[in-house]
């Protein structure tokens, strides 16, 4: 690799102040001396086609040489990024706004309400307690006591049926491989030996005598990277060991699925099995608990469908499912006939994209109407009884809780409102406001609005813009265009204290809604798939062009951001169109997509990219958009910070560490090309705030400096406005 020194020159924006004077231009110099990666001759050979691999030694991540490559690219990169005048400014205004109560909704176990509450800079939410409205409450399980760092996070919580046990998983540094750890909630001593090593799993109790859980077998090699893809449901018995927990499904060649699920019924009557073999569709099974020899029964024997089991009364099951109804549906069946043929439809499917909950003896069908919530309440029989009156146009989330409870908990927000809860009576259908978070952020000072724009095959696309009232549409706003698109996962809007601090300089906003997603339903998801997927980059492309057009910004104050999928998307826009972006900021991305199957859980996202292996088509596709084999030498990159976690085991950080490398060897330009590696971190679920307030701090850093700024817009504005 060639090694470069770029003199990187940034001008500071001509600042017109209220007499029309100008102050001088001066420049400043980052000296960039990236280090060597070295390269190695590694071939593969796809359909007749060799492709090369040069930096294929990085994917060893227990390896010293790579340990050494990551402490020298974070060293390259924290030089740079300590040298950007206003980053302890970003970093002092995320702490400040950070730092207020945040609290979740209530739920209730056993004889107490719980919930989840953060003093404000707190690493990890404490989960509070109390007995009755009015009592102080009491700390349950504080996580920020699990490590001295606060890089050990709490994972899942699951009570008994009687409330007096619970469940917790924790994961350290970041990692999907999780521990158990089984507490007697009066006493809070743990009552049980510690379970280790599981993975992808929920804890779902049998009565009070034990829990059902998953895992995979402990891979040879790394943990961190190798290959995991047969799945396995436990039950483990309160008083025994580990080694004693029976294998209830999973053991067997005719069983083998990667993601395997297990659920009992709210009236401990049925087991429900799901399994899978990749992020879409599923097979469903059934057992009767209340009969010790029963046989596991098949509902589905395919997984051409997401099917799952919503409730029960009896033997009849209520299950939702997205079969012959890409919107999804529920429908009701016999348990001791369950499969397909004998459904009957309950709330059949509309031309929204349906997610339902249930409480207090009600459905709630939430409804995505272009991405913005809608909910109505149904009886048992599958009558309407109203639609509840929300607060306003946005996301609105909750609505479920235990078919005895009176009320309910829910909570709301939009891009540009903070989460606040309010309780709803469930028999009256009224909603009372119940916490409203007191923070630092006046949401009467910022517009969202919803546009749709035409990307290019025709197909119209919404976007939700954000933004400070006032601004000029003169095309210099600094804007970050956010995406996804993919694994029909849906962008609701939704308050970020990160995106609010962004709002206050100024900044634009801008979320699409991109196919690949679950939006508009399963066609909408299908769209942007396989041999689809190059309409997911249309579309985010298409975007970008609609804010530069209309003014929102230009190309010169333009990042384009996203993680995982998103990273992908970044990565894949970013090689395609280097013209359109200043800055690009691909997070824990996808981005060797001929090799993505091979590490860990990857080959579960077939049925969103296929494989390189499935047949010359699908590979010459894939290679033709796969981010790390577009790298082209000579080409003018935008300025470019890679993120990712040493501990990343859904997407190894090997992913962003060859693009990296790529990028360093063949950008042309003056632009950055960097990669910040966050150590003892993983794939971002529960990264302690401290470090969440330090990446952020260095991404809108390095964004904001790249588009040519020295000072904060907010004080150029300030200045400007005299």
């Amino acid at each position: 690799m060639r090694k470069t020194l770029f003199a990187l020159s940034i001008v500071v924006l001509m600042i017109a102040c209220k007499n029309e004077t100008k102050e001088e231009t001066t420049k400043t110099t980052i000296a960039l001396n990236y280090p060597e990666t070295k390269k190695v001759d590694t071939i593969d050979t796809y359909f007749g086609i060799e492709v090369q691999d040069p930096y294929r030694w990085l994917e060893d991540d227990r390896s010293e040489e790579t340990e050494n490559w990551v402490a020298n690219q974070n060293k390259t990169t924290f030089g740079y990024l300590e040298n950007i005048p206003f980053r302890s400014d970003l970093k002092k205004r995320l702490s400040d706004l950070w730092n207020y109560e945040k609290v979740g909704s209530p739920f209730k176990e056993g004889e107490y309400t719980y919930f989840y509450k953060n003093d404000g800079l707190q690493n990890q939410y404490v989960i509070y307690r109390f007995k009755n409205e009015g009592d102080e409450p009491e700390v349950f399980l504080d996580p920020n006591t699990f490590s001295k760092d606060g890089t050990t996070s709490l994972g899942g919580v699951n009570f008994s049926k009687n409330g007096k046990l619970v469940a917790y998983s924790i994961s350290e540094g970041g990692s999907d491989w999780r521990k158990i750890i089984v507490k007697n909630t009066e006493t809070k001593e743990v009552v049980e030996d510690t379970i280790i090593d599981v993975k992808f799993s929920g804890m779902s109790w049998k009565g009070n005598e034990g829990f059902y859980y998953s895992s995979y077998d402990k891979p040879e090699g790394s943990e961190l990277s190798a290959k995991t893809d047969q799945h396995k449901v436990y039950y483990h018995k309160l008083g025994t060991t580990q080694k004693e927990d029976a294998l209830i499904f999973g053991g067997t060649p005719e069983e083998k699925h990667r993601y395997v699920g297990a659920s009992v019924t709210e009236d401990d009557a049925y087991l429900i099995i799901s399994a899978s073999v990749s992020t879409s569709g599923n097979k469903l099974f059934i057992k009767d608990l209340t009969k010790p020899d029963s046989k596991l029964i098949t509902i589905l024997d395919h997984t051409d469908s997401d099917t799952y089991v919503i409730e029960n009364v009896g033997s009849k099951l209520y299950l939702v499912t997205n079969l012959n109804a890409p919107n999804q549906k529920i429908v009701a069946v016999d348990a001791a006939n369950p499969t397909p043929e004998n459904w009957v439809d309950f709330i059949p499917e509309t031309e929204n994209v349906l997610s339902p909950n249930t409480g207090g003896g009600y459905f709630f069908a939430e409804y995505m109407v272009d991405a913005v919530s809608k909910v109505l309440q149904y009886d048992y029989e599958g009558k309407l009884i109203r639609e509840v009156k929300l607060p306003g146009v946005g996301s609105a989330n909750g609505f479920g809780t235990k078919k005895k409870e009176k009320e309910l908990y829910y909570s709301f927000t939009n891009y540009k409102t903070p989460s606040s809860i309010y309780k709803y009576n469930i028999a009256e259908g009224t909603s009372t406001l119940y916490r409203k978070p007191k923070i630092d952020f006046n949401p009467d000072h910022y517009e969202s609005k919803q546009v749709f724009y035409t990307s290019k095959d025709g197909t119209k696309v919404p976007m939700i813009i954000t933004y400070k009232k006032g601004i000029e549409l003169n095309g210099k706003n600094p804007t970050i265009l956010y995406g996804y698109g993919g694994f029909n996962i849906s962008l609701t809007p939704a308050f970020s204290i990160a995106n609010a601090v962004w709002m206050e300089q100024g900044g634009v906003y801008a979320v699409p809604n991109l196919r690949g997603g679950g939006e508009y339903g399963k066609k909408w998801h299908v769209a942007g798939t396989k041999l689809q997927k190059q309409n997911v980059f249309n579309d985010f492309i298409a975007a970008a062009e609609y804010l530069i057009e209309n003014n929102y910004t230009s190309s010169d104050y333009l990042a384009i951001r996203g993680g995982s999928n998103g990273g992908l998307l970044v990565g894949a826009t970013m090689t395609q169109r280097p013209d359109l972006m200043r800055v690009a900021l691909p997070a824990v991305g996808v981005l060797d997509m001929l090799r993505y199957h091979t590490f860990t859980a990857g080959a579960g996202w077939a049925y969103d990219y296929g494989t390189a292996e499935d047949n010359k088509e699908m590979f010459e596709y894939i290679k033709g958009y796969s981010p790390i084999h577009n790298v082209k030498e000579g080409t003018h990159y935008p300025a470019t910070l890679v993120t990712t976690g040493d501990h990343d085991d859904r997407v190894v950080p090997a992913h962003s560490f060859k693009f990296a490398a790529e990028l360093q060897e063949k950008q042309s330009g003056d632009n950055p090309t960097l990669i910040r590696i966050e150590t003892n971190a993983g794939h971002g679920a529960g990264t302690p705030v401290s470090k969440t307030i330090e990446q952020y701090a260095d991404i809108f850093g390095f964004t904001l400096y790249n588009m040519g700024y020295e000072v904060l817009p907010e004080k150029i504005n300030k200045k400007v406005k005299g």
